[in-house]
């Protein structure tokens, strides 16, 4: 299979290709950017559900409305992503054609989406506790909670997690190249697997594993959460943001109402 792997054809070969190397690594970019965005959109409201919309949750909703969530949840989550992409086929033809680099990003968020809304669960459910009780008991609205405690203080979480998931996602869409998604898969597939150019494969095989680097992806992530959430860094809140409590204490006004504060109480 190797033996030829540097053979002057297979240099000619490469050589050939290299021109079209850059174009499918902007493909590959603008897929995974732009599925890790859409999936994100879907992915975070449903984590938040599934964890404030339990019985004891922040947000309590009906039973058969969280079953359903789960079970559509878990489902999508099982399917195999190559017979996803075929059953999607309907939905990728309603933004115009089901073959092409944009038509794989209907697949891509389908399949991405329920894997970040668990991992978006796992990271709220790190929350500790005594927080979000501190917070009720100083007279916040569920919304409030979700947004200025429970979001706010998982951050450092959901950024490994969304990374996780932009990598995820990042192997899907080689993947995708076999139902005519371009990017360094489609290149992989046409001259690997079908006409047996093993160099230029191990080229592109190269350049998805660099794109995938953990710490540039995690850094950008980071820097993309800090511009929605500028007050992650401290990460918690202040007792002024919300409406007064219905009880009031005669504490000396030195003391700071932090929420990080109340974790014993």
């Amino acid at each position: 299979m190797y033996s030829n792997l540097f053979s002057a054809q297979s240099v000619q070969d490469l050589m050939t290709v290299l021109p079209s190397l850059p174009f499918a690594i902007w493909e590959t970019f603008y897929v995974t950017v732009v599925s890790t965005a859409l999936s994100l959109v879907l992915g975070l409201p449903l984590g938040v559900l599934l964890v404030a919309g339990e019985k004891n949750g922040v947000l309590p909703l009906p039973r058969w409305l969280m079953q359903v969530i789960n079970v559509i949840i878990n489902l999508l989550r099982s399917i195999p992503f190559l017979i996803l992409m075929i059953m999607v086929f309907p939905l990728s033809r309603l933004i115009g054609t089901a073959v092409g680099t944009t038509a794989t990003i209907v697949p891509l968020v389908a399949a991405a989406f329920p894997f970040v809304a668990r991992l978006v669960e796992s990271s709220l459910r790190e929350v500790d506790g005594n927080i979000i009780e501190a917070a009720q008991s100083m007279g916040a609205t569920p919304m409030q909670i979700i947004c200025k405690v429970m979001i706010p203080e998982s951050v450092p979480s959901l950024i490994q997690n969304v990374t996780i998931s932009l990598t995820t996602i990042l192997g899907y869409s080689a993947m995708s190249g076999i139902i005519g998604g371009g990017g360094l898969g489609k290149i992989a597939i046409d001259y690997g697997y079908y006409r047996y150019k093993y160099l230029v494969m191990l080229v592109a095989a190269v350049g998805a594993a660099v794109s995938k680097r953990g710490h540039l992806a995690q850094q950008a992530v980071r820097q993309a959460f800090e511009a929605l959430i500028p007050s992650s860094v401290p990460f918690g809140f202040r007792r002024r943001e919300f409406p007064p409590p219905i009880f009031h204490l005669d504490i000396s006004p030195e003391i700071v109402y932090d929420i990080r504060g109340c974790k014993g109480i």
